[in-house]
C-alpha cells in the first residue's frame, strides 16, 4: 500500500473572548482542519470549518474561509471527500458538514447525545442536517487501513482524535484535545513525571509513539 499523506486546511480564524481563555485576555485562534489522503479509502476530512449564526458571530467575530475555498487551496474539491471525522461538534469544527451530505460522518455516541441535548452549545442544523449520514461510535474504531479513531474526552464528553500510521511514523490529529501544543506538552511531561494531572487517555496516545501531533487551533505541531 502507498503511504498516507496529511494536509492542513485553513478555515480562517476567530477571536476567543477573555472569559474563555483563562488568561483574562482575548486570543485570536486559527481554525484548522486536516485532509488525510488515503491510497485505498480516498480523502478523509477532519473538521469542516466554521458555521454560525448572529449570536455566534457577535461572540466570536469569525473570519471564515468557506469549505470549498479551503479545500481548493489545499488542492482538493468537495466532491473528492469520501469520509468526515469531526473531533467534536461545536460550530467551529462542523460548519461545512451540510455541504458533505451523504458522506459518512464519524462521531462518538457521547458527542451526539451532548449535541442533541436541550441545553447544547452546538448548532442543530450542523449536526442533523438534511442528508446527514452519521456513523455512531462507542470507542475506538478503524475507519480505513492504518487510520483509526481514539476517544479523547475533555473539551467535550465525546471529543475524539484521528491516528494515522504512516511509513515514517505515526501522526495524530488531536483536534481540540488541547487548545495548543504547549498545553499538550505540559500534560505529556506530567505523565513522564508520573503525576496524575493529565487526561486518562493520554498514556494511550503516547503509547503509539507519535512522531507529530496536530491541533485544531494552533499552527504549532507537537513533536516528542
Amino acid at each position: 500500500m502507498s503511504d498516507i499523506f496529511v494536509r492542513r486546511i485553513d478555515y480562517g480564524y476567530f477571536v476567543r473572548p477573555a472569559e474563555e481563555t483563562g488568561t483574562g485576555q482575548v486570543r485570536v485562534e486559527p481554525t484548522l482542519g486536516y485532509l488525510v489522503d488515503h491510497p485505498e479509502a480516498g480523502l478523509i476530512l477532519v473538521d469542516t470549518g466554521m458555521g454560525g449564526n448572529a449570536e455566534v458571530d457577535a461572540w466570536y467575530h469569525p473570519t471564515r474561509i468557506p469549505l470549498a475555498g479551503a479545500l481548493k487551496a489545499a488542492g482538493a474539491d468537495i466532491a473528492d471527500v469520501r469520509m468526515v471525522m469531526n473531533c467534536h461538534l461545536h460550530f467551529d469544527h462542523c460548519g461545512g458538514n451540510p455541504e458533505l451530505a451523504g458522506r459518512p460522518i464519524f462521531a462518538q455516541r457521547a458527542e451526539l447525545e451532548l449535541a442533541r441535548a436541550p441545553e447544547s452549545h452546538t448548532l442543530p442544523d450542523l449536526v442533523d442536517h438534511p442528508g446527514a449520514h452519521i456513523e455512531e461510535l462507542t470507542g475506538e474504531a478503524e475507519i480505513a487501513p492504518g487510520v483509526h479513531i481514539i476517544p479523547t474526552p475533555g473539551h467535550t464528553a465525546g471529543h475524539q482524535s484521528l491516528v494515522i500510521h504512516r511509513r515514517d511514523g505515526t501522526v495524530i490529529v488531536a483536534g481540540q484535545s488541547h487548545d495548543n501544543a504547549t498545553l499538550f506538552t505540559t500534560d505529556a511531561m506530567a505523565h513522564k513525571a508520573a503525576l496524575a494531572t493529565h487526561p486518562s487517555w493520554l498514556p494511550r496516545l503516547l503509547s503509539l509513539d507519535p512522531r507529530q501531533i496536530y491541533f485544531a487551533h494552533d499552527n504549532a505541531i507537537w513533536t516528542p
